[in-house]
C-alpha cells in the first residue's frame, strides 16, 4: 500500500480537539504523522493530495441506515448502499435489522457479514433484532447475536409495545454491553396515522400521527434506563416534547441518548401540502446565504417523497430538534437512509411506504442548517458524526490520532451546489431534496488509506 501525504487542508478532529491547517501522513493504512513531521516524511514513494479549501475530518459514521439485504435487494444492496455512503462522506455505517428475514439469529448475521466482506466499499456493521421477526412478542437470542458480531440491538421500523419484554431486553443488553436502540412509537396512539397531527393533517384530510405517540415511548425508555442501568438510544427524534424529555433525563444522569435526522431539522409537515405552503410557512432566509443561481424547489401536495417515519412535524418541533442538536441533547446525527423502489412511492399518500434516502445529502444539510447558520461550530458538528456515535456503538474510528486507521472524510464546507437525486450509486431515488441548493459537499472519502470516493 502506497503512502499518502495530504497537504494544505484544515484538520478538524473532535477526539483530540485539533483544529489547524497542517499536513497529515498516511502510511500502510494508518495515520503516521501530522504537521511538520508529516511533511518531512515526503519521499518519491509517497503520493500527495492537495486538500486546499478542504476540511480533513475523521471518517464520518452513520449509525442508522437500511441497506435492505437480505430479501429486499430490489431497493438497495450492501454494495450499492455502501457506495452511496462513500459518496456522502461516510466510512462506517450501521444497518438496521428489519430485512427479510429479520436479523434475529446468528445465521443471518453471518450471511450479512459474508456479503459485507465481498461487496462493501466501506465499513458496514449490523444490528440484531430485539424480538424474533421484529414481532414484539418474544425476545430474540440476544446473547447469540452478540457472539455473532452485532453492534447493537433494535426493532427499528417497529417498537416493542410490551413494557415488561422491553425491560428484559434492557437487562440482557446491559449483561452483554450491547447498545439498545429504540424506534419510539406507541402504536395504540399512532394507529394508522401517516402524517403529523396538526393544522395540515386537518387541511389535507390525512390520518393523523400525534407527537404523543413518540413521547410516551421516550418516557417509557427513560424509566427503563433508570431502572435497569442499560443505555437506551432513542432513534430519529422528531417532536419538541421528546427532545425536552431527553434533555431533562440526561441532566439527571439517566443513561439515555437521542439522534436527529436532517429531514426533521430541515422540513415541516407543511411540505406535504406542497412547496407553496412550505415556503410560505418556513420562509427561505437560510437559502439566501447560498449565492449560486437557484430557485426555490417546487413539488405538489401529497408528494409521497415527504412521507417518513416518524413524520415531518410542525415548525415548533423542527426548531426544538435544531436546538436539541445544537445543545447536545441529541448527540448523534443519522440519515435513516430508507431506500424504496420508485413504483412503491408512486401511489396514494396513504398507501406509500414510509422512508426516504439520505446518505448523499446528510453532510450538506447538516452544514447548511447547523454550521452556516451559526448554530454550531464545525468541531461540534463533526463530533455528531464521529466521536459520539463511535463511543455509543463501541466502534473503532472517529479519531485522527497517530496510529489510528486512516479513515478520513475530506469535504469543502463552502461549496455550493444543487442536489440531483439521480446522481447516486444507490438503487433508490426517493429523496425529497431533489433540486435543493446546499452549501458544503464531500470531495474525498478515504478508507484504510485508500481513496474509495473522489468527487468529479
Amino acid at each position: 500500500m502506497s503512502n499518502l501525504l495530504i497537504q494544505n487542508g484544515r484538520i478538524v478532529d473532535p477526539a483530540s480537539g485539533l483544529d489547524s491547517h497542517q499536513s497529515l501522513l498516511i502510511r500502510e493504512g494508518r495515520i503516521a504523522a501530522t504537521g511538520e513531521s508529516a511533511d518531512a516524511a515526503l519521499d518519491a514513494e509517497t503520493q500527495v493530495l492537495n486538500a486546499k479549501n478542504l476540511v480533513i475530518s475523521p471518517g464520518l459514521i452513520d449509525i442508522h441506515v437500511h441497506f435492505r439485504e437480505p430479501g429486499q435487494s430490489a431497493k438497495e444492496t450492501i454494495g450499492t448502499g455502501s457506495k452511496a455512503a462513500a459518496q456522502g462522506g461516510f466510512t462506517t455505517v450501521v444497518c438496521m435489522p428489519n430485512t427479510t428475514p429479520a436479523i434475529d439469529n446468528p445465521g443471518t448475521v453471518a450471511l450479512i457479514q459474508d456479503k459485507v466482506e465481498k461487496d462493501a466499499l466501506i465499513h458496514v456493521h449490523t444490528t440484531g433484532a430485539i424480538t424474533r421477526d421484529i414481532a414484539g412478542e418474544s425476545l430474540a437470542p440476544i446473547g447469540s447475536l452478540h457472539e455473532a458480531g452485532v453492534v447493537a440491538i433494535t426493532d427499528d421500523g417497529r417498537c416493542v409495545q410490551n413494557h415488561d419484554l422491553m425491560r428484559r431486553a434492557c437487562e440482557y443488553a446491559k449483561m452483554f454491553e450491547l447498545p439498545l436502540m429504540d424506534h419510539c412509537q406507541d402504536e395504540s396512539v399512532v394507529g394508522k396515522g401517516v402524517m403529523h397531527e396538526g393544522h395540515w393533517s386537518r387541511v389535507l384530510g390525512l390520518p393523523a400521527w400525534p407527537s404523543l405517540g413518540e413521547e410516551l415511548i421516550v418516557s417509557r425508555n427513560i424509566q427503563l434506563a433508570q431502572l435497569t442501568g442499560s443505555h437506551i438510544h432513542c432513534q430519529h427524534m422528531s417532536s419538541a416534547g421528546a427532545v425536552q424529555l431527553i434533555r431533562e433525563a440526561k441532566d439527571k444522569g439517566i443513561p439515555i441518548s437521542g439522534e436527529a435526522c436532517p429531514h426533521h431539522f430541515t422540513l415541516t409537515d407543511a411540505a406535504i401540502a406542497g412547496s407553496e405552503s412550505f415556503w410560505e410557512e418556513s420562509g427561505a432566509d437560510w437559502l439566501n446565504m447560498i449565492h449560486i443561481d437557484h430557485e426555490r424547489p417546487q413539488w405538489p401536495a401529497y408528494d409521497t417523497l415527504f412521507k417518513m417515519n416518524p413524520p415531518l412535524r410542525s415548525a415548533a418541533d423542527r426548531a426544538a430538534v435544531l436546538e436539541g442538536v445544537a445543545d447536545g441533547t441529541l448527540e448523534v446525527l443519522a440519515s435513516d437512509h430508507a431506500p424504496h423502489c420508485s413504483y412503491e412511492k408512486e401511489v396514494e399518500f396513504d398507501m406509500a411506504p414510509f422512508g426516504i434516502t439520505g446518505l448523499e445529502t446528510e453532510l450538506a444539510l447538516g452544514l447548511t442548517r447547523l454550521y452556516h447558520t451559526g448554530r454550531m461550530t464545525l468541531m461540534e458538528l463533526i463530533r455528531r458524526w464521529t466521536t459520539h456515535p463511535a463511543r455509543l456503538m463501541h466502534l473503532k474510528g472517529g479519531s485522527l490520532s497517530v496510529g489510528e486507521p486512516a479513515d478520513l472524510t475530506l469535504f469543502d464546507p463552502e461549496e455550493e451546489w444543487i442536489y440531483d437525486r439521480m446522481d447516486t450509486p444507490s438503487k433508490a431515488h426517493n429523496s425529497p431534496f431533489h433540486g435543493w441548493p446546499m452549501k458544503g459537499r464531500n470531495r474525498y472519502t478515504i478508507l484504510d488509506g485508500k481513496v474509495v470516493y473522489q468527487a468529479h
